[in-house]
């Protein structure tokens, strides 16, 4: 196994493939232009074990050739290979689930407007989160909720597993018996061991891919609720305030923003106002001298 060095290299004798201090940087500074994920200087081991394997997939046997190739062509397909490698996805159904009682609060407040509702999940990851967020609104609105979840994720492998809505039975017995009962259906044969979310909850759910640093998100209309969490303690300062501005232009006024339990932005006071235990409401004309 490759293991990290004082100068963040992988030591030669221990690794498959030369993997150097230039190397890493090299990466570092790659991911962050594409995904502006901020690397620490003590992912080298991380680095190394996911990028070394897509190097045996497709047949190179150093670094440098991988990265040249990379930088010669901006379009290449190889770009989101890159970019799932280093992306971390941790989840499960109603994790953090203190946010949920304060979703199904907001959703009954503004449904009285009787007009659809829309929440986005900005980092659906492999699609407990969004399907959380459907069985949240079903719970609180009924069965012909007016909602749409729009799930996101830059990942186009967690994405496609997603939006396929099958998972091991084990995840879904981490849910209550009503829940697994109303909301998901056992698979039998050669689906034993597996279950799928039932065709009325995935009816509420679309799913795409966008990448959070890049402009001109594909929105035609705006949201009531923003879901985009743990996601932001990968980017810097700089990024976190260009992602935030985005989230604001595309947010409802006094709309709500979610983040993970590790994130906070009260120093972006001008976009959004801490409402609760990492919740935000976008500021707005109404709610700028809010609490």
């Amino acid at each position: 196994m490759a293991s990290a060095r004082g100068d963040t290299a992988v030591s030669m004798t221990e690794a498959e493939f030369a993997f150097g201090d230039a190397d890493f940087q090299r990466v570092r500074r790659m991911i962050h232009e594409r995904a502006g994920i901020d690397l620490g200087p003590n992912k080298v081991s991380m680095v190394y074990s996911r990028l070394s394997r897509r190097l045996r997939e497709i047949g190179l046997t150093d670094f440098s050739s991988y990265l040249d190739a990379l930088a010669r062509d901006a379009r290449s397909d190889e770009w989101q290979q890159f970019v799932n490698a280093l992306t971390t996805n941790l989840t499960a159904f109603f994790r953090e689930a203190y946010h949920f009682p304060v979703l199904a609060d907001f959703l009954r407040e503004r449904a009285q407007a009787g007009r659809t509702l829309r929440i986005w999940c900005a980092a659906s990851s492999t699609g407990e989160e969004p399907w959380s967020l459907a069985m949240t609104a079903i719970e609180t609105l009924g069965q012909g909720a007016s909602v749409k979840i729009f799930a996101s994720d830059i990942d186009t492998k967690v994405l496609e597993q997603a939006r396929r809505g099958v998972y091991p039975i084990a995840a879904v017995d981490a849910l209550d018996g009503e829940r697994r009962r109303r909301f998901f259906q056992r698979g039998t044969g050669r689906n034993d061991g597996f279950a799928r979310v039932r065709p009325e909850l995935a009816k509420l759910v679309e799913f795409g891919r966008i990448n959070l640093i890049e402009d001109g998100w594909p929105m035609r209309d705006r949201f009531d609720a923003v879901f985009c969490r743990n996601v932001m303690i990968y980017f810097d300062k700089p990024t976190q305030r260009a992602v935030l501005e985005r989230l604001h232009r595309v947010m409802e006024p006094q709309g709500l923003l979610f983040v993970g339990h590790s994130e906070n932005f009260t120093g972006n006071r001008d976009l959004f106002l801490l409402r609760g235990k990492t919740v935000y409401a976008r500021v707005d004309s109404g709610n700028q001298g809010a609490a």
